[in-house]
């Protein structure tokens, strides 16, 4: 069975492109439960992408005959061990000690969906963690918009896993301490979804590294709801690039 899959330009990721995160996601629901997906070539925007169902358990996606992800079910599910919990009031902190709020101009992909800092409030999701005091983990707040949720209010699962997507990368890419001409692209997806935050609902993500092997940087990530119930987690592994040179006279899309 054959079907199309189509990324909204407004969920674009590096120029061009569709967010590594939102793509898996919109990837993910073509299967059931757990998912991991890779990501072999940029996803185009606004372009339909044929969608190749293989049993119930694996899906490919291809653009003119190009493979450019495929994604499997997990049916044991997602193991992740996720670090201490931590509260709002860190998470703002966190937040507040982020180098993209810092330094905007530094980001490679200044449009993204998730982090980029040239996207409005209730546009792009706008999660900029930062590091925590004394520990190896990033935090920042994160408030579901209405404009991101279903018919019922709630976050949309592949929203939830563009939200769990960069915070895994900045932690990653700034543990690794990365020079100022590398960006980093996602490669590969894990996730597990428990409970659709709600719209209004104050959440918060956590991301910590994972380690580095040659250009591939691990990473984890979670989404934590108001009371601090772990709501979904993901394992990513990114990949090392060189950093993309803004022209002079156009407007980057991420």
């Amino acid at each position: 069975m054959t079907k199309s899959l189509v990324i909204p330009p407004r969920f674009c990721g590096p120029p061009g492109s569709g967010n590594g995160g939102y793509t898996c996601g919109r990837i993910a629901a073509h299967l059931d439960g757990p998912a991991e997906v890779t990501l072999r070539r940029p996803p185009p925007l606004a372009t339909p992408m044929t969608v190749q169902r293989d049993g119930e358990s694996s899906v490919r996606i291809l653009h003119g005959g190009t493979l450019v992800a495929e994604g499997i079910r997990l049916p044991d599910g997602l193991t992740l061990e996720l670090p201490g919990p931590v509260s709002i009031p860190e998470a703002r902190a966190a937040g507040s000690r982020s180098r993209l709020r810092a330094h905007p101009e530094e980001h490679p992909f200044p449009a993204c969906f998730v982090c980029g800092p040239d996207r409005a409030p209730g546009d792009g999701l706008r999660i900029f963690p930062g590091p925590l005091a004394n520990r190896p983990l990033w935090a920042a707040p994160w408030t579901p918009d209405p404009s991101v949720t279903d018919a019922g209010g709630r976050a949309r699962p592949e929203v939830i896993w563009a939200a769990l997507d960069c915070p895994s990368g900045i932690a990653a890419a700034e543990a690794a301490s990365l020079a100022r001409d590398t960006a980093i692209l996602l490669g590969r997806m894990t996730a597990s979804l428990a409970v659709l935050p709600r719209s209004g609902d104050q959440c918060l993500l956590i991301a910590w590294p994972g380690g580095r092997d040659g250009r591939k940087l691990l990473a984890g990530s979670a989404l934590l709801g108001p009371g601090g119930q772990v709501l979904a987690a993901a394992r990513a592994v990114w990949l090392t690039v060189p950093r993309p040179v803004p022209a002079l006279a156009a407007s980057p899309s991420r």
